[in-house]
């Protein structure tokens, strides 16, 4: 039987950009902009994108087109045994992601409800805490009881994202993002258009996009910018590989990552307009600064957004609908892709059936994610983020990064190899970009993020991430984090089919 393919090259590119857009172009972007110099942050962030964001993605699509399959194999096809492993550890970093990134979207479901009579009030701070997480029951570190108000829609989000998995690649994730990634711009549109004509609009882009040209100078505005173009883009979790070996032999492959790059990019701008304008609006009904209601995360979108929805001068309950809409369906098409990486590589790896590995693979990562879904869920989610996202994502960026350009020294051969298919030609540019400048940027990411860590364990003012007490930092964050790499490693152990191990480089 043929390896699925996707119907369209329009299909991919929508499942790319969906994988892309999600969560973080509308909490994160907006405030890390705003944060880091305003207007003047495009800079940075537009260099981040051209030498770090785009040459990943070439090399992430290239290595799924060369090798035909997920970032295991793809990776175990390139270097063997000794590369195996880090598809593994990136397979296992989605998985943990998509076990709690599955409530964000419950949340953000249920929250579509609460918006057609404001159900949150006026305190949208207490009620998200205290009335609806019921995280004032517990300490961190204890889950307490199931929280039903996040466990049903938690069960529908699995049902649709595993139902769509089910259907395959063609006829499930493509047709999903074909109808997904359109609704959620033209609702999104929507939004920014109101949002740019209530009153006090003008305050908040003039905070968005007015550059502080000081904040150039700061090393720290750049490694902003190539830490979110890291995280927006999908890169080094398995995604982009196992979504490019999808594509038919004959396919444009940089000028894919150009359009899912810009169009990711795009969305974030587009985002970051809406959010602003909607903030400045509220600073100028309560007569306070944009610094004041300026906001990241859970708390812009979960306590922020309500109160700016309390504040509308009509249509309150469309509007609130509207946003938390677009929440559920740029989480929907993020969990699909998500999810998919480790389905593509228990098929592979075990020779079972792709609904048996969606079953089993989706299956478990639902039932951890209940986890998430009690009193305590809000403690165990963000201290897992936290540690997944900094010690798993750049790790495994920084290593593959490594392992591809100077271990396997496979630069020239998938240049080659994306050059008599694209368009855009490959150049000294790639290489150097990938080479020299992401290892170092992420190099120095890295070293700054264990550096700050462990400095927290002696530094009596600062404590703990979130001041979370030290046990719970080691099993909640440091634990899942390195079980991650462990499990990679413990997968690579077993041997593959005699088909794919038997893989001609110059099919």
């Amino acid at each position: 039987m043929g390896r699925q393919q996707w119907g369209t090259r329009a299909g991919f590119i929508l499942a790319a950009v969906g994988s892309a857009v999600g969560l973080g172009n509308i909490w994160r972007f907006p405030y890390v902009a705003y944060e880091n110099g305003g207007g003047a942050f495009l800079i940075p962030y537009l260099f981040a994108l051209l030498t770090a964001g785009i040459p990943i993605l070439i090399m992430e699509f290239t290595i799924g087109h060369k090798y035909r399959g997920s970032a295991p194999l793809s990776f175990f096809r390139a270097g063997g045994k000794k590369a195996e492993w880090l598809g593994w550890w990136g397979v296992f970093v989605a998985f943990v992601i998509s076990t709690y990134y599955a409530v964000i979207i419950a949340w953000a479901m249920r929250y579509t409800i609460f918006s057609f009579d404001q159900a949150w009030g006026e305190d949208t701070g207490s009620f998200l805490q205290a009335d609806f997480l019921q995280l004032t029951e517990v300490a961190p570190g204890e889950t307490g009881g199931i929280v039903w108000g996040v466990f049903i829609p938690l069960v529908l989000v699995w049902v649709i994202t595993l139902g769509i998995l089910l259907k395959g690649v063609k006829k499930g994730i493509e047709i999903a993002n074909r109808i997904f990634i359109p609704t959620l711009v033209i609702l999104f549109l929507i939004i920014v258009v109101r949002a740019v004509t209530l009153e006090g609009a003008a305050t908040g882009l003039n905070a968005f996009f007015q550059p502080d040209f000081d904040q150039i100078m700061n090393p720290a505005v750049w490694v902003a910018a190539y830490g979110h173009i890291f995280f927006s883009l999908s890169i080094a979790f398995a995604i982009m590989i196992t979504y490019s070996s999808y594509l038919p032999k004959k396919s444009d492959i940089t000028n894919n990552a150009f359009i899912t790059g810009f169009a990711n990019s795009g969305f974030e701008l587009l985002a970051g307009i809406g959010v602003f304008a909607a903030l400045g609006f509220m600073a100028t009904q309560l007569s306070v600064p944009v610094a004041e209601v300026a906001d990241a995360g859970v708390g812009l979108a979960f306590v922020v957004f309500p109160q700016i929805i309390n504040q509308f001068p009509g249509f309150n309950g469309f509007f609130g609908v509207l946003f938390f809409l677009s929440l559920t369906l740029a989480g929907l098409t993020s969990l699909m892709s998500i999810t998919e990486t480790y389905v593509a590589g228990v098929t592979e790896k075990f020779g079972v059936s792709r609904n048996k590995a969606v079953i089993i693979g989706g299956g478990l990562a639902a039932t951890i994610s209940i986890l998430f879904a009690t009193q305590g869920g809000l403690f165990f989610l963000d201290v897992a983020d936290y540690y997944i996202n900094q010690f798993g994502v750049a790790a495994v960026g920084l290593v593959e990064v490594i392992m591809v350009v100077w271990i396997l020294r496979k630069a020239d051969t998938l240049q080659s190899h994306a050059n008599l298919t694209s368009d855009i030609r490959l150049g000294l540019w790639w290489k150097i970009c990938l080479g020299v400048v992401t290892p170092i940027v992420l190099g120095f990411m890295m070293f700054g993020l264990l550096k700050q860590n462990i400095l927290q364990e002696f530094d009596n003012d600062t404590g703990n991430y979130e001041g979370y007490a030290t046990e719970f930092i080691l099993y909640g964050g440091v634990a899942v984090a390195a079980a991650a790499l462990i499990a990679g490693i413990l997968f690579s152990l077993g041997k593959w089919s005699k088909h794919h191990a038997t893989f001609n480089e110059k099919d």
